[in-house]
């Protein structure tokens, strides 16, 4: 069983993501009943960390850390990379910068929510045609971020 969950817990910023293999199978299960038991909510995800992305002339290769739009290879920064991966792969499912924050940082969202604004700027100035319209990252005014849910995965 491949899989994984992504619980939310009483506020936004609370994200666990659980990624296991055939091997972790029971400790899934038991995560999962604890979770359920304690009364809190579990979305389950699929989460293919390692296939290559591709929507429209977008290419993004997880494994080797490359994106490219059409054959220029476009260089992004660690976290850059990460916030990108991290949409695309849960293409159309709604961030906020918290939560965006929480999984990419790997630590809890401690208020300043700039920096997470910060890096979507850079990200879009590298990747989109034009910026100021973005396609592949939609901002959800009072929500957060999603990638866009109506590209075509060309994969």
């Amino acid at each position: 069983m491949e899989g994984g969950i992504i619980y939310g817990g009483d506020f936004l910023s609370e994200i666990l993501i659980l990624h296991v293999d055939s091997a972790g199978e029971d400790l899934y299960k038991k995560l999962v009943e604890v979770i359920k038991e304690s009364g809190h909510n579990i979305q389950k995800v699929a989460i293919e960390s390692c296939l290559p992305l591709q929507f429209d002339s977008l290419r993004i290769l997880p494994d080797r850390h490359q994106v490219f739009q059409g054959s220029r290879e476009i260089v992004l920064t660690m976290k850059e990379f990460q916030i990108l991966v991290l949409l695309a792969q849960n293409k159309g499912r709604i961030f906020s910068k918290e939560q965006i924050y929480n999984v990419v940082w790997q630590e809890l969202y401690s208020g300043d929510c700039n920096i997470v604004m910060s890096h979507i700027h850079n990200i879009r100035e590298k990747i989109e045609v034009n910026p100021s319209e973005p396609v592949y990252i939609q901002t959800v005014w009072g929500v957060g971020y999603r990638f866009n849910k109506n590209l075509y995965n060309g994969l």
